[in-house]
């Protein structure tokens, strides 16, 4: 497998489960202003979308879509998983709400919003992240092991506190958790983000 990731994008999650897994794979990173690889390849031609992630399988099938990449990863790597007859179900779930109601709020920090547009952005961040803090099963927020989503979250604590967007005590708590073990401070240092 390879992943195309670009610091400080939602591609963090993938590119943290891929070291979590202990398993080879390949990764480049990509200039999404430039849409040039590291290794200077067009990224339109590797994906039309020309956003992060794409993850190309060793079949040469592509993979995008930040919610379907996390999912294929569950599934290749099953303690990513969530378990239970649900538990795919809960864990497309938790990775759809995370993406529509969490991630797309940080748009007025990405994209020059103005202070009021970031304030209201923050409050509503806040209260998603709350409501996963109290819905959380364990340590983690479906027990006691880090699923995709537990990493997806890791990755919306990130941008948190790079916009100084309040993290509900449950939620810092598990930003720390997930920062301690040493897979995600792998990552971290392959993107260049500590």
């Amino acid at each position: 497998m390879k992943l195309y990731y670009c610091p400080w994008a939602c591609s963090l999650a993938a590119h943290i489960i891929l070291h979590e897994a202990g398993e080879p794979f390949e990764s480049e990173s990509v200039d999404l202003r430039t849409k040039i690889t590291a290794s200077g390849a067009d990224f339109n031609a590797i994906t039309p979308k020309s956003y992060v992630p794409a993850l190309r399988l060793d079949d040469q099938e592509l993979v995008t879509e930040n919610i379907a990449v996390l999912d294929y990863l569950a599934q290749v790597y099953p303690r990513f998983g969530v378990p239970g007859a649900l538990g795919r179900t809960r864990l497309l779930e938790a990775l759809a709400y995370i993406s529509t109601e969490i991630h797309k709020s940080f748009k007025p920090f990405w994209h020059q919003g103005n202070d009021s547009q970031k304030a209201a952005a923050g409050a509503y961040i806040t209260a998603r992240l709350r409501y996963l803090g109290e819905t959380m099963k364990g340590d983690y927020l479906f027990g006691d092991a880090p699923s995709a989503a537990d990493f997806y979250v890791f990755v919306m604590t990130k941008w948190a506190e790079r916009f100084g967007v309040e993290l509900p005590a449950p939620i810092a708590a598990l930003r720390d958790r997930l920062a301690a073990r040493p897979a995600v401070a792998a990552t971290l240092a392959a993107e260049g983000l500590v």
